[in-house]
């Protein structure tokens, strides 16, 4: 059949893509960047794959919505975003509803939030606000409403993960002892793939969820039993919102938006509503230990199909970061290295593999310490690590360096800071004729830029010095 797919770059939609292709189907994927959409990995799959360009938000660009389609997926969100992304998210539903309804589509399968409580936050009214703009009477839509997401690279994962490996002893927000109900990640795409087309689920919604009803704090504790760790709780009620954003920001990979947002959310239990769903689908549901092991075999393997932090923030999509892809040559100042490179293979094994657990080859201190101060400023810090430790691909995020491009054949490797700053930056590395090239360039912003430049350019000196020699493998 041939199938739409939104959010095709996103943690849900990069899985559901590799299912969906397994199964043989026709995908098209509606991308708001073909550069951050690699086909090349998809080239041996048993299905079709077809790409286009549109933005949800513009509804004349979705003019390239192929009009033959037998089913749509809707799997945007805006929830690490800060403004009014409830009234941006209703309106990219709008559009899309008017523009599927042009098509011959039968269904939309729409991935959303549970949302059985009186007063929920303003994401979880996002969430059933955009169901409702979704419904229409010219195809059917079929809700799946989840709770918590468990799985390697899962936001929700992530941060549990941070919170139990980082503290032998946590205090915490009362907000710890609300009540969810997990979902392994596996369970949420069969759930996807398994209502296309079902009669019995159109015009329907349905919660999805695993087994158990956990709070916040036992699904900590049991990760951390899971992992063999000690940890302790302690609960206090004199944690504001502000104060439990800060406190989940610092402490975790997640940004301050996403924080925010997360910790009103966690203010509401997320709990199913029972259905026979699986029974009809024939889907076993995992329970939360074994999808705390299925994740963390996906690690230990480097195997993470798709991480939450590669999705690019809206803020950088209206910022068209691939417009960076130019490095400027004025009005910047330049820190450049050059090495002889004596093993061009181990030197591409450490450049391609720089960030993350490997860390960045020279100063170790200096860069969490640098880290720290963009986490107090705002900014997303080291912890974000990276998703693949062999591998780098446009758009991954590698700590707080965004990449632009990447390419081994060419042996060049372009990032873009993310990090706070009075100014933009780049760092690229390049071997020609057995010559290893490193260039760190900044472009102030002003006074603040160029004071900023003058301030760090000591340390630069010693970091970029040491790193260099350290991907060649040569002597000081």
């Amino acid at each position: 059949m041939k199938i739409l797919l939104t959010g095709a770059t996103g943690y849900i939609g990069k899985r559901l893509l590799i299912q969906l292709l397994k199964e043989g189907h026709h995908i098209v994927c509606a991308v708001r960047d073909q550069r951050r959409f690699s086909t090349s990995k998809y080239k041996d799959a048993k299905g079709t794959l077809e790409v286009v360009e549109c933005d949800l938000s513009d509804k004349a660009s979705l003019s390239v919505i192929p009009r033959e389609l037998d089913v749509a997926y809707y799997l945007i969100h805006s929830m690490a975003e800060g403004g009014d992304f409830s009234k941006t998210e209703k309106q990219s539903a709008q559009n899309f509803r008017e523009a599927i309804e042009d098509t011959t589509a039968v269904q939309v399968i729409y991935l959303t939030g549970i949302v059985n409580e009186e007063k929920l936050s303003r994401h979880l009214y996002s969430r059933k606000a955009v169901e409702e703009a979704l419904q229409s009477s010219q195809y059917a839509l079929t809700a799946l409403r989840a709770g918590i997401i468990v799985g390697s690279g899962s936001a929700s994962f992530e941060i549990i993960r941070d919170l139990a490996e980082k503290l032998p002893v946590m205090v915490a927000p009362v907000w710890i002892k609300t009540r969810c109900q997990p979902i392994a990640i596996r369970n949420v795409i069969e759930f996807l793939t398994g209502v296309k087309l079902k009669a019995f689920t159109y015009h329907q919604h349905f919660d999805i969820a695993g087994k158990e009803i956990l709070t916040y704090k036992e699904m900590i504790l049991q990760y951390a039993r899971a992992r063999k760790l000690k940890r302790s709780i302690i609960t206090v009620p004199f944690f504001s919102p502000r104060l439990s954003s800060y406190w989940l920001y610092f402490i975790t990979s997640t940004s301050y938006t996403l924080a925010k947002n997360l910790v009103e959310s966690m203010k509401v239990d997320v709990v199913a509503q029972p259905n026979n769903l699986n029974w009809q689908l024939g889907i076993q549901l995992i329970s939360y230990p074994n999808a705390i092991q299925l994740a963390f075999d996906k690690i230990e393997q480097n195997d993470v199909l798709s991480s939450w932090h590669d999705s690019f923030p809206d803020h950088f999509h209206k910022k068209n970061v691939w417009q960076y892809l130019e490095v400027p040559e004025k009005g910047c100042f330049r820190d450049k290295k050059q090495a002889a490179v004596t093993n061009e293979p181990e030197t591409l094994d450490r450049i391609f593999g720089i960030g993350g657990s490997k860390g960045w080859y020279s100063s170790s201190m200096l860069w969490r310490l640098r880290g720290l101060m963009d986490k107090l400023f705002g900014g997303v810090g080291l912890s974000r690590g990276r998703r693949d430790i062999r591998i780098l691909e446009p758009g991954d995020s590698v700590d707080f360096w965004r990449v632009l491009y990447a390419n081994r054949v060419e042996k060049r490797l372009l990032l873009f800071a993310e990090m706070k700053m009075p100014g933009e930056a780049w760092l690229e590395f390049t071997i020609k004729n057995d010559i290893l090239y490193q260039t760190a360039t900044f472009r102030p912003s002003g006074l603040a830029g160029r004071l900023y430049w003058y301030a760090v350019y000591p340390f630069h000196f010693f970091i970029f010095n040491s790193m260099i020699h350290q991907l060649t493998g040569a002597e000081k």
